[in-house]
């Protein structure tokens, strides 16, 4: 089972700036990530999601290829591609995995303009190793699944003055 966390920053960059820090501990193999948003409520109030990965696209380049393929078969294959593209486009768009993104934009819409939030959905991770890595990052934890130890100690490292 997945944990949740939710970390607000008084910056619009900081959350990506830490979600860039913990893309760099997945690959050290301190956390094992499941899903990270950035979601920033910019200067006019407006909420914008940043996910890691891009659905459409990624629907649409898998959907080419198959129609592609198919279109192959029945000698047209850019008729294939187009609605291969399509149809995968589509369907990534509708596709939703991970973080619920209504639940992240009520969220993100409680922050005041020019700051953001990062969400993060962690499947396992070594605590002690990324609390060091997290430490003088700042923010708040705005919402998560842990318990109430643990997330004061999340606390406490964001909030441990910078090395």
């Amino acid at each position: 089972m997945s944990t949740l966390i939710v970390v607000g920053f008084d910056d619009q960059f900081k959350a990506e700036e830490v979600r860039l820090k913990l893309h760099k501990m997945q690959q050290d193999y301190l956390i094992d990530l499941e899903d990270a948003v950035v979601a920033v409520k910019n200067d006019q109030g407006k909420v914008v999601l940043h996910q890691a990965v891009n659905l459409t696209a990624a629907g649409a380049m898998s959907g080419g290829f198959w129609g592609s393929l198919i279109g192959l078969m029945f000698m047209n294959p850019l008729l294939g591609l187009a609605v291969g593209a399509t149809a995968g486009a589509v369907s990534g768009a509708l596709t939703d995995v991970g973080i619920d993104d209504n639940f992240m934009k009520e969220l993100a819409a409680t922050l005041k303009p020019g700051s953001s939030a990062l969400f993060v959905l962690v499947r396992k991770m070594t605590p002690d190793k990324v609390l060091e890595e997290l430490a003088g990052s700042g923010g708040k934890v705005l919402k998560s699944s842990l318990t109430h130890e643990v997330e004061a100690k999340l606390q406490a490292a964001l909030s441990a003055p910078s090395a």
